[in-house]
C-alpha cells in the first residue's frame, strides 16, 4: 500500500499519526509547529484521505503500512506522535519494535480506550448536518455556534466552541470525514467488536510517554487515558480542563507549549542522527 504521505521540515523524525475519520493534513495542528525543529511526517493512513484502498483490510494491515513505510523512507529510529485511534497504532508499534522509536506522545488516546458518548437522537444528526455545511461556508461563525453547533454532535467533540476550533473542523474535519472510506469504517467496526486493552503489556514499554487528555472528552475518557498513564513506568500525564476529543483545535498553543516543555525535558529525543535520506 503505497500511502499519501505529508512531510515538512528537516531534523529528527517524527511520524505523526492521525485518527478517524482523519488525514495527515489534519494533524496540522501539530506539524506546522514541530516541523520548525523537526522532520514531520503524517501518512494518509490506508482507506482515509488520498491513501485510498481497494478490498477489504484490517487494523493490523494500518501497522504493516506504517512499517514499511518507515523502510521506504530508511527510517531507523524516530518520536511517535498519536492523535485518537492514531494513538492506538503508534501504541501497538512501540509495544512491537520499541526499539525502533525513542518516546511517545499520545493525543486523547488510551491503551483500554473506554466511552461515554450518548446514543445520537435524529434531533443530534439534524443539527449536526446544518452546523456543519454553515460551518463548511462561514468557519467560525459565531451565530452558528450558538444556534446549531453547541446542539449537534459536536458538543462532544468540543468543550469550549472556540471559534478557532470550528475553523480547523471546516478545513481539516469535514474534508477528512468525507475522504473515509467505507473500508476503514468496517475495519475500525471490527475492532471495536473484539474489545482493545492492552494495560497488562505497558508494564514492558520502557519508553519516555506523554500523554494528553481533555476533561470533557466522551470518545475516549480522560479516565482511560490516566490509567494508561498510571501504568507506563516512565510517562507524563497532562488533562486540561473544559475541553473534549479534539482539544488541540481548541486550545492549540496550550498543546504545543506542552508537548515542548516535554521534549525540552527529554532533550536526548531531539538528536539530529536520523536526517531524511536524500534520494
Amino acid at each position: 500500500m503505497q500511502l499519501h504521505i505529508e512531510m515538512q521540515g528537516t531534523g529528527f523524525p517524527i511520524l505523526c499519526l492521525h485518527g478517524h475519520p482523519g488525514s495527515g493534513r489534519a494533524m496540522s495542528v501539530f506539524t506546522d509547529h514541530l516541523s520548525q525543529r523537526f522532520w514531520t511526517i503524517a501518512p494518509d493512513l490506508r482507506g482515509y484521505g488520498k491513501s485510498q484502498a481497494k478490498g477489504k483490510f484490517t487494523m493490523a494491515d494500518h501497522l504493516q503500512d506504517l512499517q514499511d513505510l518507515l523502510e521506504e523512507l530508511q527510517i531507523q529510529r524516530c518520536l511517535l506522535l498519536g492523535w485518537s485511534l492514531g494513538g492506538i497504532l503508534a501504541l501497538e508499534l512501540a509495544l512491537r519494535f520499541q526499539e525502533r522509536f525513542s518516546g511517545l506522545i499520545l493525543v486523547a488516546s488510551a491503551a483500554r480506550p473506554r466511552s461515554s458518548h450518548p446514543r445520537a437522537t435524529w434531533q443530534d444528526l439534524l443539527y449536526t448536518g446544518i452546523a456543519g455545511s454553515l460551518n463548511g461556508l462561514y468557519p467560525g461563525w459565531e451565530w452558528n455556534i450558538k444556534t446549531f453547533g453547541q446542539r449537534s454532535l459536536f458538543r462532544y467533540l468540543f468543550g469550549t466552541h472556540s471559534r478557532e476550533a470550528y475553523r480547523y473542523l471546516a478545513a481539516h474535519g469535514v474534508p477528512a470525514y468525507l475522504n473515509t472510506s467505507q473500508g476503514a469504517q468496517k475495519a475500525l467496526t471490527e475492532a471495536l467488536k473484539q474489545g482493545y486493552d492492552r494495560t497488562p503489556d505497558l508494564a514492558h514499554l520502557h519508553l519516555p510517554c506523554l500523554l494528553l487528555a481533555g476533561e470533557n472528552d466522551r470518545h475516549i475518557t480522560a479516565q482511560s487515558s490516566r490509567e494508561t498513564a498510571q501504568t507506563i513506568p516512565y510517562s507524563q500525564w497532562h488533562c486540561y480542563p473544559k475541553v473534549a476529543h479534539l482539544f488541540p483545535w481548541e486550545i492549540p498553543t496550550q498543546v504545543q507549549t506542552t508537548i515542548d516543555h516535554w521534549l525540552i525535558d527529554h532533550s536526548a529525543l531531539g538528536v539530529t542522527s536520523n536526517l531524511r535520506a536524500e534520494s
